[in-house]
């Protein structure tokens, strides 16, 4: 309990302004059963949630098997690694603030700000960096095209030339918004 009488649910050091480095951060998200639980925060409409419903869902997902249809074991297993690791490194971090007496854990603002570590780029795919570097040369080689009368872009007008530019643009951001969400803490199936 506080100064001011209020109990103060993180055990981070208030006075410590430093941000978590980069490495700290995938550190951090680098397992799934914290990703699970900044998941399980996000989609919940309750501001706190108790541990027994966090071990619940969080055993539910591994094990791919309702929570009320898995052994007591298995569950254990996920309680005691919640509990006593993963919990406490989130909590020391800042995205949840976790009260270990009381059994309640609750997501803090910080954590938004882990999604963008979120947005991977699996092994086979090109970063979306590249994509619209590579839009823009398109764009460019078009123009510099429709500018120097080569057929058939010199039929292309200004307005048309636009038209191309946006639905490029627009396609391919539609499509990175779509993949982006797949990948984002609280929405749709829990982070693998």
């Amino acid at each position: 309990m506080g100064d001011d009488g209020v109990t103060t649910l993180s055990k981070r050091d208030e006075s410590q302004t430093d941000e978590l480095t980069r490495d700290e951060i995938f550190t951090m998200l680098s397992n799934r059963r914290r990703r699970w639980v900044l998941h399980y925060l996000k989609q919940t409409e309750k501001q706190r949630v108790d541990l027994r419903s966090l071990v619940d869902s969080i055993s539910a997902w591994e094990y791919d098997v309702p929570a009320d249809e898995l052994p007591w074991k298995k569950r254990k297993r996920v309680y005691t690694a919640l509990r006593q690791s993963h919990l406490p490194k989130l909590d020391e971090a800042g995205a949840i603030e976790y009260d270990q007496s009381r059994g309640v854990v609750e997501l803090t603002d910080e954590a938004a700000e882990l999604q963008m570590y979120l947005e991977y780029v699996p092994a086979r795919d090109i970063p979306w960096s590249h994509v619209y570097l590579g839009l823009t040369v398109v764009g460019l080689a078009l123009t510099v095209l429709a500018q120097h009368t080569i057929f058939p872009f010199v039929e292309l007008g200004g307005t048309a030339l636009a038209g191309i530019f946006v639905a490029m643009f627009g396609v391919t951001a539609v499509v990175h918004t779509s993949y982006a969400r797949r990948n984002r803490i609280g929405r749709g199936d829990p982070p693998r």
